[in-house]
């Protein structure tokens, strides 16, 4: 009994030296805290955000039963259909509503199948019930700008986890595994450079993603419309986060541990980024991650049709901090640190 205590241990010291007690406490701690995120009680996190177009003539008792719930709904005037559209692209409202012949309301959503909508739909029902009863719903159609498709609409996400996978799973646990096994050592005693390793396992990465992105694509049989666009930020994200894994990749002094930190960069950078539209808390948080400099674009590519001249800034701040990255890991290695 005594030595199976020891050796239990001497497992839960191994286990707080590499950190993967710190693993598993981090996920619960994570989940909680996005959960809440997602499912708040914040009044103002829980309002539908509908668009108006201020020229339009909405019946009476439609406009004062809006002005009357707005503790649950949030108006935005629009001079015209156009600043609807272009709002709704940005997700900045949830709708626009218009008026069809029989004057009653048209809704033009993103997507008919989303939460937005249904929510949208729902809400309008229950004011509609509460003002003239059950009278003919004050919705008569809707109208989406994109047609749902579960492959199409899930690409993106599926994406962003191939290349934070190999950035921040992958690459990680195989610098690290050099350095555990000094093979890094003993690589740099010969005429290769520190440049030129970080610079082989960087085109490591990226071939990585590359490979699996276009797997992706031709099991789906998808492509987007601006392709050139769409495989210049395939490329971008591809050198930021291969940069991003081997630089953490240096920071650990074992596997186990490169696999800890890189489970624990993992999920903080896919969750809000492939929930942002789920929860108006999430699309706030979301922007200050790098992976949704990446994710964003991508969407908006593979989904709106979207092209590069309106994502400058993603692509130069994907750039610039892949080179950040890859200069603080040839900082490292010029240190040899945790060698």
């Amino acid at each position: 009994m005594k030595n199976i205590l020891l050796l239990a241990l001497n497992d839960l010291a191994i286990a707080l030296k590499n950190k993967t007690l710190l693993l598993v406490l981090f996920i619960p701690v994570f989940v909680f805290i996005s959960l809440n995120l997602v499912d708040s009680n914040d009044p103002e996190a829980a309002k539908i955000r509908i668009g108006l177009i201020q020229d339009y003539a909405y019946a009476a008792e439609i406009t004062r039963s809006i002005e009357a719930a707005e503790a649950s709904i949030a108006v935005t005037w629009l001079e015209d259909k156009e600043q609807g559209l272009r709002l709704l692209n940005e997700h900045k409202i949830d709708g626009v509503f218009t008026n069809n012949e029989s004057d009653r309301l048209a809704l033009l959503v993103l997507k008919k199948e989303s939460l937005h909508t249904i929510a949208i739909v729902q809400s309008f029902s229950a004011l509609q019930k509460a003002a003239e009863g059950h009278r003919p719903s004050w919705i008569a159609e809707i109208q989406s700008l994109h047609e749902g498709n579960m492959q199409r609409d899930t690409l993106p996400t599926w994406i962003l986890m191939v290349i934070l996978l190999v950035g921040f799973i992958i690459l990680p646990a195989q610098v690290a595994e050099e350095k555990e096994k000094k093979l890094l050592l003993g690589l740099l005693q010969t005429p290769i450079h520190e440049a030129q390793w970080l610079a082989a396992k960087l085109i490591l990465g990226m071939v990585l993603i590359i490979a699996a992105t276009l797997l992706l694509h031709l099991l789906s049989n998808f492509w987007p419309k601006h392709i050139f666009s769409y495989f210049a930020f395939i490329l971008m994200g591809s050198f930021c986060f291969s940069a991003y894994g081997i630089f953490l990749g240096f920071l650990c002094r074992s596997q186990a541990s490169a696999r800890t930190l890189g489970v624990i960069f993992y999920l903080p950078h896919l969750l809000p980024s492939a929930m942002a539209d789920v929860s108006q808390k999430l699309t706030s948080v979301a922007p200050f991650l790098p992976s949704y400099q990446l994710y964003e674009p991508l969407r908006s590519i593979l989904l709106e049709d979207g092209s590069m001249e309106n994502m400058l800034f993603d692509g130069f701040y994907l750039c610039l901090l892949g080179s950040l990255m890859f200069y603080l890991a040839y900082r490292l290695i010029k240190k040899r640190w945790l060698m």
